[in-house]
Protein backbone atom coordinates (compact mmCIF):
# COMPACT_ATOMS: atom_id res chain seq x y z
CA UNK A 1 0.00 0.00 0.00
CA UNK A 2 1.01 3.51 -0.92
CA UNK A 3 0.62 6.27 1.95
CA UNK A 4 0.04 9.69 0.49
CA UNK A 5 2.46 12.19 2.61
CA UNK A 6 0.43 14.98 4.24
CA UNK A 7 1.62 17.77 7.28
CA UNK A 8 -1.95 17.98 9.55
CA UNK A 9 -3.18 21.28 11.69
CA UNK A 10 -4.48 19.99 14.76
CA UNK A 11 -3.72 23.40 16.61
CA UNK A 12 -6.96 23.94 18.86
CA UNK A 13 -8.49 20.29 17.33
CA UNK A 14 -10.22 17.55 19.69
CA UNK A 15 -7.92 14.22 19.47
CA UNK A 16 -8.12 11.02 22.00
CA UNK A 17 -5.71 8.36 22.75
CA UNK A 18 -6.47 5.57 24.27
CA UNK A 19 -3.80 3.89 26.51
CA UNK A 20 -1.80 5.56 28.69
CA UNK A 21 1.04 3.75 28.95
CA UNK A 22 5.30 4.78 27.15
CA UNK A 23 4.33 4.54 23.74
CA UNK A 24 0.71 6.72 24.36
CA UNK A 25 2.71 9.31 26.81
CA UNK A 26 5.25 9.58 22.78
CA UNK A 27 2.13 10.04 20.67
CA UNK A 28 0.61 12.61 23.42
CA UNK A 29 3.91 14.27 23.38
CA UNK A 30 3.75 14.94 19.81
CA UNK A 31 0.27 15.72 19.78
CA UNK A 32 0.65 18.95 22.96
CA UNK A 33 3.83 19.80 20.58
CA UNK A 34 1.26 20.71 17.74
CA UNK A 35 -1.61 22.36 20.33
CA UNK A 36 -3.88 19.80 19.49
CA UNK A 37 -6.37 19.34 22.54
CA UNK A 38 -5.74 15.75 24.29
CA UNK A 39 -8.26 13.50 25.88
CA UNK A 40 -6.25 10.12 27.03
CA UNK A 41 -8.71 6.96 28.14
CA UNK A 42 -6.74 5.10 30.20
CA UNK A 43 -7.39 3.32 33.74
CA UNK A 44 -3.46 4.21 34.47
CA UNK A 45 -0.96 7.11 33.74
CA UNK A 46 2.59 7.12 33.43
CA UNK A 47 3.88 9.73 35.91
CA UNK A 48 4.58 12.33 33.27
CA UNK A 49 1.15 11.75 32.07
CA UNK A 50 -0.40 11.80 35.08
CA UNK A 51 1.17 15.40 35.70
CA UNK A 52 -0.07 16.97 32.25
CA UNK A 53 -3.49 15.71 33.68
CA UNK A 54 -3.04 17.53 37.13
CA UNK A 55 -2.05 20.58 34.91
CA UNK A 56 -5.06 20.39 32.94
CA UNK A 57 -2.51 20.23 29.49
CA UNK A 58 -4.60 16.99 28.79
CA UNK A 59 -7.99 15.57 29.99
CA UNK A 60 -7.72 12.17 31.30
CA UNK A 61 -10.88 9.80 31.57
CA UNK A 62 -9.89 7.09 34.02
CA UNK A 63 -11.29 3.71 32.68
CA UNK A 64 -10.78 1.85 29.79
CA UNK A 65 -12.39 2.15 26.07
CA UNK A 66 -16.11 2.81 25.53
CA UNK A 67 -17.53 3.29 21.94
CA UNK A 68 -18.07 6.47 21.37
CA UNK A 69 -15.27 7.91 22.78
CA UNK A 70 -14.13 8.73 19.47
CA UNK A 71 -17.19 11.16 18.89
CA UNK A 72 -16.52 14.61 18.00
CA UNK A 73 -12.33 14.06 17.83
CA UNK A 74 -9.95 14.69 14.57
CA UNK A 75 -7.92 11.88 15.22
CA UNK A 76 -7.51 8.75 17.65
CA UNK A 77 -4.61 6.53 18.69
CA UNK A 78 -4.99 3.02 20.01
CA UNK A 79 -2.16 2.16 22.38
CA UNK A 80 -3.64 -0.62 24.47
CA UNK A 81 -1.59 -3.59 22.84
CA UNK A 82 -4.95 -5.17 22.89
CA UNK A 83 -6.30 -6.27 19.17
CA UNK A 84 -9.56 -6.41 19.75
CA UNK A 85 -9.42 -3.10 21.45
CA UNK A 86 -7.95 -1.40 18.10
CA UNK A 87 -10.28 -3.30 15.75
CA UNK A 88 -13.80 -1.68 18.14
CA UNK A 89 -11.78 1.82 17.51
CA UNK A 90 -10.82 1.63 14.13
CA UNK A 91 -14.59 -0.02 12.97
CA UNK A 92 -15.60 2.89 15.40
CA UNK A 93 -13.55 5.27 13.41
CA UNK A 94 -14.98 4.48 10.51
CA UNK A 95 -18.35 5.33 11.54
CA UNK A 96 -17.79 8.25 12.78
CA UNK A 97 -15.22 9.89 10.10
CA UNK A 98 -12.32 9.75 12.56
CA UNK A 99 -9.09 8.36 11.20
CA UNK A 100 -7.56 6.04 13.72
CA UNK A 101 -3.69 4.83 14.31
CA UNK A 102 -3.31 1.76 16.00
CA UNK A 103 -0.15 0.94 17.37
CA UNK A 104 1.88 -1.97 16.12
CA UNK A 105 -1.19 -2.64 13.92
CA UNK A 106 -1.44 -1.28 10.58
CA UNK A 107 -4.51 -3.63 9.29
CA UNK A 108 -6.42 -0.93 11.75
CA UNK A 109 -4.76 2.31 11.08
CA UNK A 110 -5.76 5.26 8.39
CA UNK A 111 -2.64 6.64 8.78
CA UNK A 112 0.88 5.67 10.13
CA UNK A 113 3.66 8.29 11.64
CA UNK A 114 7.06 8.81 9.96
CA UNK A 115 10.21 9.56 11.39
CA UNK A 116 10.49 13.17 11.85
CA UNK A 117 13.23 15.36 12.60
CA UNK A 118 12.70 19.10 13.56
CA UNK A 119 14.38 22.40 12.73
CA UNK A 120 12.74 25.99 13.78
CA UNK A 121 9.91 25.59 10.58
CA UNK A 122 11.76 22.77 9.21
CA UNK A 123 10.11 18.98 9.81
CA UNK A 124 11.20 16.33 7.58
CA UNK A 125 9.43 12.98 7.72
CA UNK A 126 11.03 9.83 6.56
CA UNK A 127 8.92 6.37 6.18
CA UNK A 128 9.08 2.83 4.95
CA UNK A 129 5.26 2.18 4.65
CA UNK A 130 4.94 0.72 7.78
CA UNK A 131 7.24 -2.21 6.66
CA UNK A 132 10.37 -1.56 8.84
CA UNK A 133 10.60 1.23 11.78
CA UNK A 134 13.60 0.53 12.57
CA UNK A 135 15.10 1.60 9.31
CA UNK A 136 12.68 4.35 9.00
CA UNK A 137 14.32 4.90 12.68
CA UNK A 138 17.76 4.44 11.04
CA UNK A 139 17.48 6.79 8.13
CA UNK A 140 15.96 9.46 10.80
CA UNK A 141 18.92 9.47 13.09
CA UNK A 142 20.94 9.83 10.21
CA UNK A 143 19.18 13.07 9.02
CA UNK A 144 19.23 14.05 12.68
CA UNK A 145 22.94 14.05 12.56
CA UNK A 146 23.07 15.67 9.13
CA UNK A 147 20.47 18.58 9.94
CA UNK A 148 22.73 20.62 12.25
CA UNK A 149 21.11 23.50 14.06
CA UNK A 150 21.57 26.15 12.02
CA UNK A 151 19.49 24.87 10.07
CA UNK A 152 16.51 26.57 12.15
CA UNK A 153 17.78 29.90 11.51
CA UNK A 154 17.74 29.22 8.54
CA UNK A 155 14.56 28.74 7.91
CA UNK A 156 13.47 32.36 9.85
CA UNK A 157 15.88 33.97 7.40
CA UNK A 158 14.39 32.14 4.59
CA UNK A 159 11.16 33.14 5.75
CA UNK A 160 11.69 36.63 6.48
CA UNK A 161 13.00 37.00 3.28
CA UNK A 162 9.59 35.87 1.17
CA UNK A 163 7.77 38.09 3.40
CA UNK A 164 10.07 41.28 2.13
CA UNK A 165 9.84 40.40 -1.11
CA UNK A 166 5.85 39.64 -0.81
CA UNK A 167 5.57 43.28 0.66
CA UNK A 168 7.30 44.84 -2.12
CA UNK A 169 5.40 42.55 -4.82
CA UNK A 170 8.64 41.21 -6.02
CA UNK A 171 8.07 37.13 -6.78
CA UNK A 172 11.57 35.41 -7.17
CA UNK A 173 11.79 31.48 -8.86
CA UNK A 174 12.28 28.56 -7.69
CA UNK A 175 15.48 28.68 -9.57
CA UNK A 176 16.43 32.04 -8.38
CA UNK A 177 15.63 30.33 -4.62
CA UNK A 178 17.77 27.32 -4.93
CA UNK A 179 20.59 29.46 -6.04
CA UNK A 180 20.32 32.32 -3.18
CA UNK A 181 20.08 29.41 -0.72
CA UNK A 182 22.87 27.79 -1.44
CA UNK A 183 25.18 30.64 -2.26
CA UNK A 184 28.19 29.90 0.07
CA UNK A 185 28.80 33.11 1.37
CA UNK A 186 25.06 33.55 2.69
CA UNK A 187 25.51 30.00 4.13
CA UNK A 188 28.45 31.16 5.85
CA UNK A 189 26.60 34.10 7.57
CA UNK A 190 23.71 31.74 9.06
CA UNK A 191 26.28 29.73 10.30
CA UNK A 192 27.97 32.42 12.42
CA UNK A 193 24.34 33.30 13.19
CA UNK A 194 24.33 36.46 12.11
CA UNK A 195 20.68 36.64 11.24
CA UNK A 196 19.88 39.98 10.15
CA UNK A 197 23.47 40.17 7.36
CA UNK A 198 21.96 37.07 5.78
CA UNK A 199 18.23 38.59 5.12
CA UNK A 200 19.86 41.75 3.97
CA UNK A 201 21.78 39.26 1.82
CA UNK A 202 18.97 36.95 0.56
CA UNK A 203 16.68 39.92 -0.22
CA UNK A 204 19.26 41.31 -1.96
CA UNK A 205 19.88 38.39 -4.57
CA UNK A 206 16.35 37.68 -5.05
CA UNK A 207 15.64 40.95 -5.63
CA UNK A 208 18.17 41.07 -8.41
CA UNK A 209 16.76 38.01 -9.81
CA UNK A 210 13.25 39.10 -10.13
Amino acid sequence: MAYYPVLLELADHPCVVLGGGVIAERKIAGLRAVGAVVTVVSPTLTPRLEQWAREGTVRHVRRTYRSGDLAGSRLAFAATGDSAVNAAVYQEGLELGVWVNAVDDPTHCDFILPGVVRRGHISVAVATGGKSPALTRAIRDELDAYLSADYALLSEVAAEARQRLCASERRATGECWSKALTDSGFRRLVREGRRAQAIEQLVQQLGEET
